[in-house]
């Protein structure tokens, strides 16, 4: 962006600061930085929740299904990606509900909810992490598609896979939700088409599944071990509820009239994903299994096989294009959302660090590049270990995040609204920050066998336990003194009267402006991100100290 308010306007001379276009343009940008405001939440409650369902066509769930069944059986993969799911939902239910509620994403959210305003920078990284490695996944997986129908070489498949998506996602929410909503019955037409075939074809197929051992001699029954390690791989798509939530952010109000439906739509498009997600994961294990005879133990791990030979019952040589035209279509869906969601993400972090901000659309680019790269060193082949440990961070983030909603906030441990504008947060929380910082770094010890090899299967198990203990323990220790930095006078209001800003002087909702003691007046929550010169003068405490939860700004 062009940042030309390098000085207070009160000063002479003070130019007002003016944003690059694509920064401007929130047909584009999509409130990247900033709270979505009422204005701009025009899509019913049912076309958001579909849109942000449509973000789950990925095809990983096959390939982390079938793997992890390949290698720990019927039984442990069974117990594993139930539990995983149960996990996902309900730390789910709070952060779907939050952000819906508020109009935030998760890294504002984040902010609020226990990790101040730097101490979310952290979390950002976390999360662009999970964005560009699904992107590689599961371009990954539609390079292998390509190759498959028309023989292009995987290297050159890789790059279409990207520079397919960037326009799409150039535009944001409004042509992600066509895109979705015109691929949506096909996508479910090919998503059910294979195991109907399978059910009239080969009933029996069902039945010998269940009692499936693995190919890696793990056997058909239970174990800890084998149990407590599918978990992990399984519990490293909890960040999903991150891109989940950047679609419900533009839930319109909650009413009276369409609270049902309101509450519905969350509910399902928020931690609802992961049901629709653990049966893929199933299906696709299925499926593999059920190819495994005529593809192979490697080629059963790569969903476009196992699919085409569930199609070549009803449909013989056109499988193969039938197969590879689901394939596409899933990828895109789901890659779409990755880049929308890496770009906010990414825009988050840069922002924060170097007080500049050119537009969300630029961070595609970066996103899909780092995709592209870890797709051209072959990352599908390192997937059971790279999702488990990415698990245990992505984890020990979202126990924490989850820890504040539903202990914090209720205990009055700390605030009970979202607090994400940077003129009333501390840098950082160690609430939060805290708490994720000592759940990661025991759990990813204990996943590199320090604690032996139980611990090592559980170390998900170990990050969660700990975020959800260490959040309000730490919080009740600090008396919650680290949430806010200063009182916010508008802290209960979600008005949507606008108010115009000092420093760029447009128009925007209450609940995404501060009073800025640096610049005498009202500023926007993303121009007072990118002040570099008022040195966070605003949040030092009259007192000389940082503000107690109980003060009237806090509801309760």
């Amino acid at each position: 962006m062009t940042d030309t308010s390098t000085q207070a306007p009160e000063l002479a001379g003070a130019p007002r600061r003016s944003y690059a276009k694509s920064a401007a343009d929130e047909s584009l940008e999509d409130y990247s930085l900033r709270y979505a405001p009422h204005s701009f939440r025009r899509w019913s409650p049912l076309s958001v929740a579909s849109t942000a369902l449509g973000g789950i066509a990925y095809l990983a769930d096959y390939a982390i299904g079938a793997g992890i069944v390949m290698s720990y059986g019927f039984t442990n993969a069974l117990a594993a990606i139930l539990t995983a799911a149960t996990l996902i939902f309900l730390t789910g239910i709070p952060i779907s509900r939050a952000c819906a509620a508020n109009g935030v994403d998760m890294d504002l959210l984040t902010r609020g909810a226990g990790f101040g305003y730097f101490g979310s920078t952290l979390t950002s990284l976390v999360y662009a992490s999970f964005t560009f490695i699904f992107f590689a996944l599961e371009g990954s997986i539609m390079a292998q598609a390509l190759h498959e129908v028309l023989h292009l070489p995987l290297a050159i498949g890789y790059l279409v896979t990207t520079l397919v998506v960037i326009p799409i996602v150039f535009k944001g929410m409004s042509w992600i939700s066509k895109l979705q909503a015109w691929t949506q019955p096909l996508w479910i037409l090919g998503l059910v088409g294979p195991f109907v075939i399978l059910a009239f074809h080969s009933p029996g197929t069902f039945a010998e599944f269940t009692h499936f051992g693995g190919t890696q001699g793990a056997g058909s029954g239970f174990t800890l071990l084998g149990f407590g390690l599918g978990t992990g791989i399984a519990l490293s798509l909890i960040a999903q509820i991150g891109e989940q939530a950047d679609y419900l952010r533009f839930m319109p109000k909650r009413t009276p009239e369409n609270a049902r439906r309101w509450d519905f739509a969350v509910l399902a498009a928020g931690p609802g994903w992961v049901v629709i997600g653990a049966a893929k994961q199933l299906g696709g294990a299925l499926l593999a299994f059920a190819a495994l005879d005529v593809v192979g133990n490697a080629k059963a791990l790569e969903p476009i096989a196992p699919y085409v030979e569930s199609l070549r019952p009803w449909f013989g040589a056109a499988a193969l294009p039938l197969a590879g035209l689901f394939v596409v279509v899933s990828q895109v869906k789901i890659n779409s959302t990755n880049a929308y969601s890496g770009s906010l993400s990414w825009s988050n972090f840069f922002s924060r660090l170097t007080h500049r901000h050119p537009g969300r659309v630029w961070y595609i680019f970066l996103n899909c590049g780092v995709a592209l790269l870890l797709m051209e060193l072959d990352m599908f082949s390192a997937l059971g270990s790279l999702l488990g440990f990415y698990s245990n961070v992505a984890i020990a983030w979202i126990g924490a995040v989850t820890a504040d909603l539903v202990i914090n906030k209720p205990l009055g441990l700390s605030p009970k609204y979202i607090e994400f504008k940077r003129a009333y947060l501390h840098p950082v929380n160690p609430a939060g920050f805290g708490a994720m910082c000592i759940a990661a770094a025991v759990s990813i010890c204990a996943f590199f066998g320090w604690f032996g090899e139980y611990a090592e299967a559980f170390s998900p198990f170990i990050a969660l336990a700990l975020a959800m203990v260490c959040s309000p323990l730490i919080a009740w220790a600090t008396k919650g003194r680290y949430y806010l930095a200063r009182p916010n006078p508008n802290a209960e209001s979600t008005s949507a009267e606008t108010l115009a800003c000092t420093v760029c002087e447009g128009a925007y909702e209450i609940p995404d402006t501060a009073d800025c003691p640096f610049h005498q007046g009202t500023i926007c929550s993303l121009c007072c991100s990118l002040d570099a010169d008022c040195h966070d003068a605003c949040t030092k405490s009259p007192a000389g100290g940082p503000v107690l939860l109980g003060m009237p700004t806090t509801r309760g």
